[in-house]
């Protein structure tokens, strides 16, 4: 509208010229300049009065850190749209549109936080070649997108499950959205004992049978074989971040345990656990659930002890007094906040898994310093 106004100034100034200088010449980019700008008014509007914005909603989950891609289309009617731009509030740019009676743009979102979110409609703002003047069309009703939780690599620390030899676990570098290229951490290792005679050879530490001479063996925790359980309590969350991380954690672990045998996933504020089959077919709908976790709530509480190892994943600041007594096969307590003077036995997500035994024996160390 400024452009326009000024445009129109300069167009009065040109005839007011022509007629104080008595100069006819003045008056022809005088009376042009003013046809320009009314013309463009008239052909903006005219178009922006029959024009129609629809958009093409993209996949209807999508990871975290990825970007969304939205179709949209204008149609003019009669008159071809004098061309512009179509904008969206959480686009990084607009997408140019040319003069023409249909266009088709893509428009790209930038990443959203996890959860649910409504996306709001994109914009067509029609506009003349010299933009004179700019005529917004809002398009049609909004569209939803779940935003699911990303899965990031497990981290095995000093000896615990295998990895290629500094701490990480193979297929780290390539790994995808689904985080199905990573080899799971042997959770099941419980330190090491002498070997017994008709155990496999599998179990075998061969490093420190090179180093020592003497046959020594893995020592497995109770109940290997049955079914790992992950709990994410999200009852007593210090901040969004550290809720973020922890849901993060529970998602990674979930994928990086299922495979082998399956894995349960119990959350807050609900009863049953969801169980995640080896092949992950159950998995889909675990993870949208994740997306949509919130703070506050009752602490997971569990029907039954659990007979498999179990990963209790908590935001809270104060985590080594949230989990409910030992697990039934040993466990781990993941946390978002670090534990002061308690070694990780893996990391995943920003949050550090530390065995139970050793978060137990150093709360009763605290508390028998403090009487």
């Amino acid at each position: 509208m400024i452009a326009a106004r000024a445009t129109l100034v300069l167009a009065a100034a040109f005839v007011a010229g022509g007629a104080a200088f008595d100069s006819p010449s003045l008056y022809v980019p005088g009376v042009a300049l003013a046809i320009v700008v009314l013309g463009s008014r008239l052909w903006v509007r005219a178009a922006a009065r029959r024009a129609r914005v629809e958009g093409q909603a993209g996949p209807w989950t999508i990871g975290e850190e990825e970007p969304y891609p939205l179709e949209v289309w204008g149609h003019a009617g009669r008159l071809p749209l004098p061309g512009g731009r179509i904008i969206h509030p959480l686009a990084g740019r607009p997408a140019p549109v040319p003069p023409r009676s249909s266009v088709r743009a893509r428009v790209v979102l930038r990443s959203l936080p996890r959860g649910r979110h409504e996306l709001e409609p994109a914009t067509l703002e029609l506009a003349d070649p010299f933009r004179l003047h700019t005529v917004r069309v809002r398009g049609s009703g909004p569209s939803s997108v779940l935003v699911l939780p990303r899965i990031e690599p497990v981290i095995a620390r000093g000896e615990t499950g295998g990895g290629n030899g500094d701490g990480s676990l193979d297929g780290l570098d390539g790994l995808g959205a689904a985080g199905l290229d990573t080899r799971p951490i042997d959770f099941e290792v419980d330190g090491l004992r002498p070997y017994r005679h008709g155990g496999p050879a599998s179990r075998i530490h061969w490093p420190t049978v090179a180093r020592v001479g003497e046959m020594v063996e893995h020592r497995l925790v109770a109940g290997a074989d049955a079914m790992p359980l992950v709990i994410l309590d999200s009852s007593a969350a210090a901040d969004g971040d550290g809720l973020d991380r922890a849901v993060r954690a529970a998602a990674s672990l979930c994928v990086h345990l299922a495979p082998r045998r399956g894995c349960a996933l119990a959350l807050t504020g609900e009863r049953a656990p969801y169980q995640i089959d080896p092949q992950l077919r159950a998995w889909p709908q675990a993870h949208a659930r994740l997306a949509v976790v919130r703070a506050g709530g009752a602490p997971p509480t569990l029907r039954r002890a659990s007979t498999g190892v179990t990963f209790w994943v908590t935001a809270s600041p104060s985590a080594s007094m949230r989990m409910p007594g030992p697990p039934g096969a040993g466990g781990y307590l993941v946390t978002a906040s670090p534990i002061a003077g308690l070694e990780a036995a893996f990391s995943v997500a920003g949050c550090d898994g530390h065995r139970w035994d050793e978060v137990r024996r150093r709360t009763r160390l605290a508390a028998g310093r403090a009487a």
